[in-house]
């Protein structure tokens, strides 16, 4: 039994290397990792538990090359420790080393600890409010434009109403002037 499982090992993938945890915010991260040269390596899946013990989550995909995944749902504040393993033909690598992890608060804007992090932090805020500034230009410059297309459409409107008013009164005055003098006539040889 012991000779069966040392020749199983070899077909297991290398465990992954190098796991980082990047783009840090209150309620998600992304964790990347590389593999090494070896065996065919068909998908990942990694282990995330809160140091707490208050919640853990399995996440494993086959069939990808991905080698970075997004966490999502994760409590603000809190510590985070996540393993990778690689999935290949035969059966998962040993777990990696852990890594362990801290999500920022949501109301942080200027961490204590980093005075660097805290200006990437505004110059990110600044940024969100000029695309909103921007958004906000657009919407209204639209807004006019269809305003001043209505406008224009009304004012054509109101002209071709006008002159088409002013066509019907000349048609019914020559008509009215014509049918006078038809109508005596008319009455006249009804009378012989």
């Amino acid at each position: 039994v012991l000779f069966a499982s040392f020749l199983a090992l070899p077909d297991r993938p290398p465990s992954p290397v190098n796991v980082t945890v990047t783009q840090l915010k209150a309620n998600s991260a992304t964790v990347s990792w590389d593999v090494p040269e070896g065996d065919v390596v068909i998908g990942y899946a990694i282990l995330q538990q809160r140091q707490d013990g208050q919640m853990q989550r399995f996440i494993r995909e086959v069939n990808t090359t991905n080698r970075a995944c997004v966490l999502w749902d994760l409590a603000e504040d809190a510590d985070y420790i996540i393993q990778v393993q690689s999935i290949g033909l035969y059966g998962e690598s040993q777990a990696s080393k852990r890594v362990h992890f801290r999500t920022l608060k949501e109301t942080d804007r200027l961490p204590s600890n980093s005075s660097n992090q805290g200006d990437i932090t505004m110059e990110g805020l600044d940024k969100d409010r000029q695309l909103q500034t921007g958004e906000i230009i657009i919407i209204v410059a639209v807004l006019l434009m269809w305003a001043a297309v209505i406008a224009l459409f009304c004012r054509q409107y109101d002209i071709i109403k006008d002159n088409d008013s002013n066509n019907n009164k000349e048609k019914t005055k020559p008509s009215s002037e014509h049918s006078t003098p038809e109508r005596p006539s008319g009455g006249l040889l009804r009378s012989k």
